[in-house]
């Protein structure tokens, strides 16, 4: 029987997140296409924010914010390929006054795939500009951090 997906481990450091490859994210081959794995990265940062409690929708339309890819570092190392099970971690290394910097790996069975580093800018969502990232995100990771000690 198949399990469900859902978060293996949370903290307000470090997330992951599981995604089985699909056909579509494949070549004719079975390999996962390349740029595939900038999307599942993507999915494991957002998924990191819904699990501190800020939704997309949230970021932007209330706090007026939004996260974009600033730059990246990736190397790949071996190919995922259809049907696996990957796990993707997000782990935050530096958390700056307007960024983030992630340290993100794409394993399977704990072999490490794809490791990638990310710095992440947080933009104003009106006019792009660069902003500093929104207290209540710092404050719920030290609330979380806190919770998680207990």
């Amino acid at each position: 029987m198949a399990k469900a997906i859902k978060a293996i481990k949370a903290n307000p450091y470090q997330f992951e997140w599981p995604v089985r490859v699909y056909y579509e994210d494949t070549d004719a081959g079975g390999v996962v296409y390349h740029s595939t794995y900038l999307n599942f990265m993507e999915r494991a940062r957002t998924e990191w924010l819904r699990q501190l409690g800020f939704e997309q929708n949230y970021l932007k339309d209330v706090l007026n914010v939004i996260f974009v890819v600033h730059s990246m570092q990736i190397a790949f190392r071996k190919p995922a390929k259809f049907n696996e099970m990957l796990v993707i971690t997000s782990e935050i290394l530096k958390i700056g006054h307007g960024s983030f910097e992630f340290l993100q790996k794409i394993s399977v069975d704990q072999q490490i795939l794809i490791e990638a580093q990310v710095k992440i800018a947080c933009l104003q969502a009106a006019n792009f500009k660069p902003t500093a990232v929104p207290e209540k995100i710092k404050l719920a990771m030290n609330k979380y951090d806190k919770a998680e000690r207990i």
